[in-house]
């Protein structure tokens, strides 16, 4: 069972991360197209920036930010400070990383709640953004999409460290 877990996780995180690279490589392609049509529009040669390349921009960064976050911790590549960390023997190491994957499970739930919430306020009053006029609960449903990834992929990281914990699971076992 645990073996379909780690799979569906890793999964998961692996076609967020594929995905938030995709949004960063079209958002990078509008980004250029905007700058060359306004740089060529005197000349007459180009059709002018994009409308609302901001807003696009904002909404896809944002996105593509929450679906790098699963890979981030299925990986164990958030920001630490190791400083005493060699300083403890594995037993309390392995006990820390319990207890942070704990905190990145709480974080990442609440995250999305939160997320969900704010989406569902946005739909409600139909706001949209300044320039393009985009419903903004798009913007939140896109990242609101990483964030349930980065809290189900969490969920499997406490898991998995529980296991070490327990001995059931090499510490090789967390990346």
């Amino acid at each position: 069972m645990y073996a379909l877990l780690s799979w569906i996780a890793e999964g998961i995180a692996r076609t967020m991360a594929i995905i938030g690279g995709l949004i960063l490589l079209a958002v990078i392609g509008l980004t250029v197209a905007s700058i060359v049509g306004r740089a060529l529009l005197p000349l007459g040669l180009g059709l002018g920036p994009i409308k609302g390349i901001y807003d696009i921009t904002e909404i896809g960064i944002a996105a593509a930010v929450f679906a790098f976050l699963p890979w981030c911790q299925i990986r164990n590549a958030h920001a630490a400070v190791d400083l005493f960390k060699p300083a403890f023997g594995d037993r309390l190491n392995h006990l820390l990383n319990v207890v942070i994957d704990l905190g990145m499970f709480a974080i990442a739930s609440v995250g999305a709640w939160r997320l969900y919430l704010g989406m569902l306020d946005k739909l409600r009053y139909g706001e949209t953004t300044l320039i393009a006029q985009l419903p903004v609960w798009q913007g939140y449903l896109a990242s609101l999409i990483g964030a349930v990834a980065f809290a189900l992929v969490a969920a499997f990281c406490v898991l998995r460290s529980v296991r070490v914990l327990t001995g059931f699971a090499p510490a090789k076992d967390i990346s």
